[in-house]
């Protein structure tokens, strides 16, 4: 079974790199939730404004989230789609590995009852 990959393998890298880290996890879920500032999305952790908007490029990056402009400020938005891709391509390899542990137990039966 071939993995069905969606994203280009740089894609998945970037996916992933910015799913690796609790704080732009964290983001993901609220801007799901609700659109938010960067200012706002900034007075919800113990760091600088700076910071936050890395994370937030980072994200933005990976397709994991949008940002608008709207006046000063720059609204930060999930991206639902990019998220469905990711576990999609997450269920291809669950369904990989479901196949390999299926054949893993028939080879350990097979040996439970050896040929005459």
């Amino acid at each position: 079974m071939v993995v069905d990959q969606q994203l280009s393998d740089a894609e998945v890298d970037r996916l992933f790199h910015a799913l690796a880290d609790a704080t732009r996890r964290d983001i993901v879920r609220r801007t799901l939730v609700t659109e938010a500032s960067v200012s706002d999305l900034a007075r919800c952790y113990a760091m600088t404004f700076a910071a936050v908007q890395k994370h937030v490029a980072v994200l933005e990056e990976a397709g994991l989230v949008t940002k608008q402009p709207r006046g000063r400020e720059r609204i930060v938005r999930g991206n639902p789609d990019r998220i469905r891709a990711a576990q999609a391509l997450l269920d291809d390899y669950e369904q990989l590995w479901r196949v390999r542990v299926e054949r893993l137990d028939a080879l350990l039966a097979d040996d439970d009852h050896p040929s005459p």
